[in-house]
């Protein structure tokens, strides 16, 4: 039978305990009134979810500008988690951690997952350390990367582990490779219901830094070379992204950047992402590389650290090209995020050039 968003799966436990529809209301009344902010946050949605409604209204994250409200059927919700379970084999009775902020579709996708596929759901602080139980099996959870660098120690209770959010780092990577753990990248938004693509990080065999689309996701580029993606069991209509890809097949693409990121310095196209690959080993700081307007170039490439100073050497920039070298280096103390850990350029560049 084909789960429908009104149906709460047989064997979903929520922190230990069996509930069915009604009864799961009363523990979402109970943590909204009752609970820490992140139980309250999940109350709401839980409540929101068990009500009548065939809609959600979830908040996009805000990276690239101010946070908005959307609707979401929940049928499509429910496709979702169906998709993921059939993609990561995840089956009724398996026990998943939850310890995302349950604000964002990320961590509203887990709680949908757990009862639309009958998962034994720990649902934890969304902290940047994790308080769950190293000792206890999980099969399936997410995180974002940071939460993920600060469990390496503690995270082999873990069977599936899936990273979102953010980009992980080459460093990151590396870290990973010798987990037992499975680590996958994912790739998605919030108009796409979370992911609709994943990358294997480690126990990666074929070496690929190519994204693979879930069953039913069907992916172009524009004229743009930015990523369209057409799943109609997710979405009614077709998503056109701001990210540049390299299109390998008909499955599997790798990101270049996003085209609003994107440097026009002396008629030459530049990628900040791009760039920050060349650097991310050779600078101890976190940074990113933007761009200010310039009288001649049009625009520069700069430099932005998370530091105290703008000291870094300077030899670092001899791996680039002439037109990738940053023109000016900028520094903030502590860069602005959002709640799940992007970077918020805007933001922090309307600081450092202001």
């Amino acid at each position: 039978m084909t789960p429908t968003f009104d149906k709460i799966h047989l064997k979903f436990k929520f922190n230990g305990i069996t509930f069915n529809h009604d009864e799961l209301q009363e523990v979402a009344y109970s943590l909204v009134k009752e609970g820490e902010a992140f139980e309250k946050v999940a109350g709401n949605f839980l409540l929101d979810w068990l009500d009548s409604k065939d809609y959600v209204l979830v908040s996009t994250s805000g990276t690239t500008g101010l946070p908005k409200m959307i609707k979401l059927k929940k049928k499509h919700m429910v496709n979702s988690a169906i998709m993921t379970g059939n993609y990561f084999k995840i089956n009724p009775g398996d026990t998943a951690l939850h310890c995302l902020p349950s604000r964002y579709i990320s961590g509203k996708m887990m709680l949908v997952r757990a009862m639309i596929l009958g998962l034994e759901l720990d649902m934890v602080a969304p902290t940047l350390y994790p308080a769950y139980d190293d000792q206890k099996h999980y099969d399936f959870s997410a995180m974002i990367p940071l939460q993920l660098k600060n469990s390496i120690s503690r995270i082999d209770n873990i069977k599936t582990l899936i990273v979102g959010g953010a980009s992980v780092s080459k460093p990151l990577i590396e870290t990973i490779q010798k987990l037992k753990t499975q680590v996958y990248e994912t790739f998605g938004m919030t108009e796409t219901i979370s992911h609709i693509a994943a990358k294997k990080l480690n126990h990666n065999t074929s070496n690929s830094k190519a994204f693979e689309v879930l069953p039913n996701v069907r992916i172009s580029k524009n004229d743009n070379d930015c990523l369209v993606i057409e799943a109609p069991k997710l979405s009614p209509t077709t998503v056109i992204t701001n990210d540049l890809i390299d299109l390998i097949s008909e499955s599997q693409f790798e990101i270049l950047g996003r085209y609003d990121n994107m440097i026009n310095s002396g008629g030459v196209k530049v990628f900040p992402e791009l760039i920050e690959l060349k650097l991310q080993d050779l600078i101890e700081p976190r940074f990113f590389v933007a761009s200010e307007n310039d009288s001649d170039l049009g625009q520069k490439v700069i430099l932005v650290l998370e530091s105290e100073t703008t000291e870094i050497d300077k030899e670092v920039f001899s791996l680039l090209e002439k037109h990738e070298a940053p023109k000016v280096i900028y520094n903030i103390p502590k860069f602005i995020e959002t709640e799940t850990g992007k970077l918020q350029r805007k933001k922090i560049l309307d600081v450092v050039l202001s």
